[in-house]
């Protein structure tokens, strides 16, 4: 999967980019974002309690700010859409076709959702996983309203920029707050993250769940179309792995003996962490302290406070259990096919 930055496509992008830079600025759509106003949501969610961050120096906030949210994609020019010009088209196996322009999506009820997305890209104790709150219409309403058709099993997004993307159909008429996001923590979608209109569905890795510059969904099955990572290989579901990473201390972090924090972050979702654990130098496992649980949609921090920390360096790791009971496997997996796993490490040195 290409990698998050715009680094990362440097060597195979640097020619024509002249001329893209200038179509951007031709054709820059800045000022419709700003222009937009966001309806209120139908059924605003309550602010997020206090308790879901344990109180860590060092440990990054729980809702992640816009301009800190992980980016994966293989858009090597980041599409313009002005949403004045915008429409999504709903067809394949459905009985009655939908074309939407972005007023209409706009006069939809819309939901509010906290959800942590994550890519499969990500490695264990990776960056690439994010939570915002975001603002759109519910996906399976609009689907009822098309009409699904009997034997359709997959809906196949597909962006401006070309990009497929498949989610199980079943998965997102099943009851979860999939949406046509509109919004992330208050604000339009930004350019990069898929201004106007992306999908959201809960439980899965990005790569088949979240189309940014969505334009059009096709109902369809799975026996008759592979998105463009299926095609590459990648698992067909991207249903996403418990996971967790310890953020504080830093790796290689020097920290002065006696009690030292430490404390990250876990996730499983659309099923939730049930509980977190951490060993030092191999020892037995002890139980973190969970922050607050604010859904099995979301992440969950935790905290734990070692006593009496000797002089020395030492290895910390750390598993978590999902709401099904089911632990954290420890056997490392490459991201490919189906997303990482292991046990997440750092080495701490105590002074």
């Amino acid at each position: 999967m290409l990698a998050a930055t715009a680094g990362t496509f440097a060597a195979g992008a640097l020619a024509g980019v002249g001329g893209r830079l200038l179509t951007d600025r031709r054709f820059d759509v800045t000022a419709a974002r700003d222009a937009v106003r966001l309806p209120a949501p139908a059924d605003p969610l309550p602010a997020l309690p206090a308790a879901v961050h344990p109180n860590v120096p060092g440990l990054p906030p729980f809702t992640t700010p816009n301009a800190d949210f992980y980016r994966v994609d293989t858009a090597l020019t980041i599409p313009r859409i002005d949403p004045r010009d915008w429409t999504l088209r709903i067809h394949g196996l459905v009985d009655r076709p939908q074309l939407l322009t972005f007023d209409e999506l706009l006069r939809e009820p819309l939901e509010e959702l906290d959800h942590t997305l994550s890519c499969v890209s990500n490695e264990v104790g990776g960056p690439y996983v994010g939570t915002t709150r975001w603002l759109g219409a519910a996906l399976p309403a609009l689907l009822r309203r098309a009409g699904v058709r009997s034997g359709a099993d997959q809906l196949v997004g597909r962006s401006k920029d070309g990009m497929t993307i498949g989610t199980p159909l079943e998965s997102v008429l099943d009851g979860r707050r999939a949406l046509l996001a509109v919004a992330m923590n208050g604000e339009a979608l930004p350019l990069a993250h898929g201004f106007p209109c992306r999908t959201v569905v809960p439980g899965f890795y990005g790569y088949t769940s979240a189309t940014k510059w969505l334009v059009d969904l096709e109902v369809t099955t799975f026996t008759a179309f592979d998105p463009y990572w299926v095609q590459r290989g990648w698992d067909r579901t991207g249903t996403v792995r418990t996971a967790s990473r310890i953020e504080v201390p830093a790796p290689f972090a020097k920290v002065p003996a006696g009690d030292v924090d430490v404390a990250g972050t876990a996730w499983a979702t659309h099923r939730g962490v049930a509980a977190v654990e951490l060993r030092i130098d191999g020892g037995p496992w002890r139980q973190a302290e969970l922050a607050a649980d604010a859904g099995p949609d979301l992440w969950r921090q935790w905290s734990y406070r070692w006593p009496g920390a000797p002089p020395g360096t030492h290895r910390i790791e750390v598993r978590s259990t999902d709401a099904t009971g089911a632990v954290q496997p420890e056997s490392r997996a490459t991201p490919f096919p189906a997303g990482a796993t292991g046990w997440h490490s750092t080495v701490v040195i105590v002074t």
